[in-house]
């Protein structure tokens, strides 16, 4: 046969691990079809130990395989086991299985023994191994008389379990009348030999059920002890006990029980001993007493523990490791310690191992001729005895075959024959057990058969290992060969790798492996070949993984697993959490890729798994999800270390809700003073659990602690237990402590109480002291309740005085107080300035100087000088004083002069200065009168246009409402505006101050006009005036015209007016010519022609207008003057405006008479005005 041996390697992936384990089964399991003739085989045993129920039937079991079918025969005790002669016996048909009916009668224990089994055929005999049947027992507890157990505190105590001995033996615990098992801990604790216990026992151990159980799995049986009664009572009931039993004369007494170093309760001695098999999990205990409760530790001498191996139970106090190996023998050291000392004991281990096997005989089939060796190797501690024995019977004593050797654990095999085929059975046993294996040997002459069925798929991921079967049997063992595809040669192992069971290994699959393969088996006898199929699929790959994510309970979380994989494959997604399902809430919904979970809790926190599933392979991503939120309130609140102003406060910090704690807040309520009220005591450090408190005297103290992390802060903690401190003297006095007098002779002392919180006992009251401060007098005083003002009487009127304000209670003053300055009452000023002088800086400013009042005249303190000033009447100045508005402006402090802004131009001002202070005004000084000198008037109240003609304008005004002056003259500015806008020449005109009314001749007609309008006085120009009007009728008329000049209904009537008009002069010049006149003048000064411009009187140009003084742009719909008086007719169609109305005449020689009326009207249109309309002349001549 073509093998590959596979070369050895330092290292090897695990994938690649797994798969040569895998091999190795394939390998050992390699069997001799069925269909063949073998010896038997054994395939399926009871336990060598075989603990029965002894309530149900007993079953031994006893399966084989074997050609020809094998039979079966027992013995029991070593002797032959007749099963046909017990009625309660019988043996499974076409197995060796036997069945003992004891339900019905007969006892289990009757059946008790050692049965070994036989399979028999013509090849040879399997046995089973000695099989050990017991039936397992729960017996009863021995009747035993418990006396109660009384103990003082602190003494340690065991009780006794000593259960029964049962098969199995049974599981101990302790439980109470009420079946709730006893807790245990570091003091209190079960033994490995079931005891309880106690390493001190305190009050709370009292009790009068103390009971121990003994579980027996096999028969689900309990047994109950008789409860244990304990009592522990304190050192003051036992001398109280003891005295009541004593004569007087007789004197005893109890003595505390005092803490002590640990002694060991369990094992005794400094060393003892233990051994254990190889395998077993090795148990070693230590359980001391003491005061305080001893911890226990452990160290192996000489060594270290194995990690993987060594598990803590039962608070420490047993050591356990499993899986032990002889490597494990040694010295352990437990060591118990408390606060008064420490002991150590020594336990010596030695592990012993029963026989296992290092390499168990293997069947073994060979073709006659052939030799080979049947391997037998075992290892224990002490070394196993190897002994071989052939179809059930001992070697030495067995029928001879030459082609046999025995060489110790070996047998060596030489030209065998079709009678050298046999069963041997290999037993390798010490003391501490056996091992028993049957191999056979099978001498056949057989061609190669392929097992593997033929034209079989095999699916592969790319770049994975693929494995080809290629299961086969011959005998002679074939030789086996691979190739690919029709013609394709053998496949050489420096690329497939070839196992001896057949297979044949594609380390690296690629796409180009996909085919055909054939594996061809032969040996001298023939051949036999098989195909077989191969794919090569692209592997499944998770191309977004899900993400880790923080977020804050009750908020909604989706995770994202985006996966690629092979199209012919079908793809099932699941998702995990911590590797189990997901939870069966509808708050988790999977759609696709994603998965969401809604309304997050604490509980959905930990890793969730995308797994991606094909039939070939699987992919998997995981992403941890972690629940935060702010913290749960702390608990435990305990004050401890209580002093008078100070006190320990130690909570336990609530869970963090995955978000570390940064800091602690500590509250306060005084309930004595301000029930219900939290106030800030201190923050602490995320770290610490503990906080030293700064307390005030007198203060009923209730605490409460909060939790603060990144997301904010918990609920507060439950209340801690009030602590009231003792009342002691006042540490403050009170602040804001003022002297103000409300009136002349009296002294207003005020000042902010003290809270409750300050006054740091009951009866607070405020000693009230105050003297004057320029003078000798002693300090009066004076106690009052707790109020905050005390009014002193009879003062002089404004003198500086001393005050302190002192805090007491009934335990003592407060410290010394500091001393404030203040006032008696205030009176009005006595004296009014002196010497007040007026200098006028301008027409609207003057400035005012005057004397300070000598300080005693204020009897108050300074506020300022205030000014008052009037405008009046030369002659009236005291005749109408009170009729007269008054302004005031007030200057602070001392200052001796001040400015009086915005006076009247041209006016008579008369003023005083008076003193302030803090109860009023003083007198006023003697009135002091003034003049402003002229300034510019103000705009001319109003301006009119009125009577407008072809040519003229007339002004109308009223002077301006304030001249501040004498007025010298008006000045009046215009200029002419045309259809842009432009500005015409600018025209000045001097007006005398007396007149109101002017006109303006031999102005353009039809022509818009601005106006400017200002008065004058000595000081200069004042503000002006604007307005704007049109000259003569013939504007209306043009402003309708424009208005409709853009109309398209317009242009055709235009247009047939002219066409009527060319016919009526055709009309009169054919009737002049037979000697009628009627000659028509052309209406040119009703409608100029809108195209023609005004133009400027010298240069025929105009100017940009832009109305710089009142800022009204000329445009559409600006609007004249406001008082015009004559209206745009209602109509602008009428004839009226041709002439034609009733308002129209004409002379004989046709020309136009009739006149507008002369009234303004508004302005036309932007862009479509027009200073002159078309006449009807102008019309005809533009069709000529």
């Amino acid at each position: 046969m073509q093998l590959k041996i596979m070369p050895k390697k330092k290292r090897l992936p695990a994938g690649r691990v797994a798969l040569i384990l895998f091999l190795c089964q394939m390998i050992s399991a390699l069997e001799v079809p069925l269909d063949l003739v073998q010896p038997p085989t054994i395939t399926q045993q009871s336990p060598k130990d075989y603990i029965i129920d002894p309530r149900e039937n007993i079953v031994i079991q006893c399966e084989a395989k074997g050609k020809p079918p094998p039979s079966f025969s027992w013995t029991r005790n070593g002797t032959h086991f007749d099963i046909d002669k017990d009625p309660l016996v019988t043996m499974k048909p076409g197995s060796g299985t036997l069945t003992i009916n004891i339900m019905n009668e007969g006892k289990a224990e009757t059946y008790e023994g050692v049965y070994q089994c036989t399979a028999r055929n013509e090849r040879g005999a399997a046995i089973s191994n000695n099989i050990v049947v017991r039936p397992s027992r729960s017996p009863l507890w021995t009747k035993e008389k418990l006396e109660p157990i009384t103990l003082r505190n602190g003494q340690s105590l065991v009780l006794p379990c000593r259960p029964p001995l049962g098969l199995p033996p049974p599981i101990i615990f302790w439980m109470d009348n009420s079946f709730q098992r006893l807790p245990q801990s570091e003091r209190v604790s079960q033994g490995l030999n079931g005891d309880l216990y106690f390493s001190n026992v305190l009050l709370e151990d009292t009790r009068e059920d103390y009971i121990c159980y003994a579980r027996f799995n096999h028969t689900q049986t309990i047994q109950q002890k008789q409860p244990i009664s304990v009592k522990v009572i304190s050192v003051d009931e036992l001398n109280d006990t003891i005295a009541a039993n004593l004569s007087d004369t007789e004197f005893y007494s109890a003595k505390p029980n005092r803490e002590r170093p640990p002694t060991f309760l369990t094992p005794e001695g400094n060393t003892s001993n233990k051994e254990e098999l190889r395998g077993n999990v090795l148990s070693l205990e230590c359980i001391a007493e003491g005061l305080p409760t001893p911890v226990i530790y452990w160290i192996k001498e000489d060594g270290t523990l194995p990690t993987n191996r060594t598990f803590y139970r039962n608070f420490k106090k047993t050591l356990q490791i499993i899986q032990v190996s002889e490597a494990d023998s040694g010295n352990y050291q437990c060591i118990a310690k408390n606060a008064l000392g420490a002991i150590h004991h020594t336990i010596s281990v030695t592990v012993k191992a029963a026989p296992y096997w290092i390499l168990a005989p293997q069947n073994l089939v060979l073709s006659p001729g052939e030799d080979g060796t049947l391997i037998c190797r075992a290892n224990g501690n002490p070394k196993p005895r190897i002994s071989w024995l052939s179809n059930g019977v001992p070697i030495e004593i067995a029928p001879n075959d030459p082609s046999r050797k025995i060489d110790g654990d070996t047998i060596i095999f030489s030209n065998v024959q079709e009678r050298s085929s046999a069963v041997y059975q290999c037993n390798a046993s010490n003391e501490y057990g056996y091992l028993l294996a049957n191999a056979f040997v099978n001498v056949l002459a057989e061609p190669p058969r392929i097992l593997t069925s033929a034209n079989t798929l095999y699916q592969v991921i790319a770049n994975r290992p693929a494995l080809l079967d290629c299961a086969f049997f011959g005998s002679p063992l074939p030789t086996i060969e691979w190739f690919k595809g029709a013609k394709g040669s053998a496949l050489r192992d420096d690329i497939y790798v070839l196992h001896e069971n057949g297979t044949l290994e594609i380390p690296v699959a690629q796409k180009d492996s996909t085919g055909t393969y054939t594996c061809v088996a032969r040996n001298k006898l023939g051949m036999a070949k098989n195909e077989v199929h191969l794919e090569i699929k692209d592997p499944t790959r998770i191309i977004k993984q899900p993400e880790y994510a923080v977020v804050q309970r009750g908020s909604t979380v989706s995770f994202e697993c985006k996966v690629k994989h092979d199209h012919t494959l079908t793809l099932t997604i699941t998702w995990l959490k911590d590797n189990g399902e997901l939870p069966s809430d509808g708050r988790f919904t999977v759609d696709k890729d994603h998965l969401e979970v809604a309304d997050v809790r604490d509980s959905d926190g930990g890793a969730y798994t995308c797994v991606a599933n094909t039939t070939l392979d699987m992919v998997s991503a995981s992403a941890v999800l972690s629940v935060v939120d702010v913290p749960n309130p702390p608990f435990d609140l305990e004050l401890t270390d209580q002093l008078d102003k100070s006190v320990q406060l130690s909570w336990t910090p609530g869970d963090d809700n995955n978000s570390p704690i940064i800091e602690f807040i500590i509250e306060y309520e005084d309930a004595m003073h301000e029930a219900g009220l939290w106030h800030h005591q201190t923050k602490v450090s995320g770290m610490q659990t503990t906080a030293q408190l700064k307390l005030s005297p007198y203060v009923n103290y209730s605490f409460r602690v909060m939790a603060v992390n990144s997301l904010g802060r918990s609920l507060p903690s439950e209340p801690s237990e009030q602590y009231l401190t003792k009342a002691a003297e006042p540490d403050t006095n009170p602040t804001a402590v003022e002297g103000l007098g409300s009136e002349p002779d009296n002294l207003v002392i005020t000042w902010k109480p003290l809270n409750g919180f300050e006054s740091n006992g009951p009866g607070l009251q405020y000693k009230v002291s105050w003297r004057q401060k320029d003078g000798d007098d002693e300090w009066a005083s004076v106690v009052v309740a707790n109020v905050s003002k005390y009014i002193v009487s009879g003062t002089p009127t404004f003198v500086p005085y001393l005050i302190k304000v002192q805090a007491l209670n009934d335990v003592g003053f407060a410290p010394e107080p500091a001393v404030v300055r203040g006032h008696s009452g205030e009176d009005l000023p006595m004296v009014a300035p002196g010497n007040v002088r007026v200098n006028v800086v301008n027409s609207t400013l003057a400035e005012v100087h005057w004397d300070p009042v000598p300080p005693k005249s204020i009897r108050g303190h300074l506020q300022g000088y205030r000014i008052y000033y009037w405008k009046a009447q030369e002659g009236s100045l005291k005749r109408n004083r009170r009729h007269i508005e008054k302004k005031i402006l007030t200057f602070q402090d001392s200052k001796t002069h001040g400015m009086l802004p915005g006076l009247e131009p041209f006016s008579h001002y008369a003023l005083n200065v008076r003193v302030v202070n803090g109860k009023g005004e003083g007198p006023a000084s003697p009135d002091r009168v003034f003049n402003t000198p002229e300034g510019v008037p103000s705009a001319p109240s109003s301006l009119k246009i009125v009577n407008p003609t072809l040519d003229s304008l007339t002004l109308e005004w009223d002077p301006p409402s304030r001249p501040n002056g004498i007025l010298t003259e008006y000045t009046l500015k215009y200029q002419p505006i045309n259809s842009t806008h432009e500005l015409g020449p600018l025209v000045d005109l001097k007006i005398p101050a007396n007149k109101t009314r002017w006109t303006l001749k031999n102005l353009n007609f039809s022509t818009r006009y601005k106006f400017y309008f200002y008065a004058q006085t000595a000081a200069g120009s004042g503000s002006q005036i604007t307005e704007e009007a049109v000259t003569t009728v013939d504007e209306a008329m043009a402003s309708r015209q424009v208005d409709i000049a853009t109309q398209g209904w317009f242009i055709g009537l235009m247009c047939a007016v002219a066409l009527l008009i060319l016919i009526l002069l055709i009309v009169c010049f054919i009737r002049r010519n037979k000697g009628g006149k009627y000659p028509v003048k052309e209406k040119e000064d009703a409608h100029a022609d809108p195209e023609i411009q005004p133009m400027k009187e010298d240069d025929g140009t105009f100017g940009e207008y832009s109305d710089a003084e009142d800022h009204k742009p000329l445009k559409k719909g600006s609007r004249t003057p406001s008082d015009r008086t004559v209206k745009k007719e209602d109509s602008d169609d009428s004839l009226v405006d041709y002439g034609e109305g009733v308002n129209g005449q004409f002379n004989e020689d046709g020309s136009f008479i009739g006149q507008y009326s002369g009234k303004k009207e508004k302005e036309p249109a932007e862009g479509n005005e027009s200073s002159e309309a078309p006449s009807p002349v102008n019309a005809m001549n533009s069709f000529v």
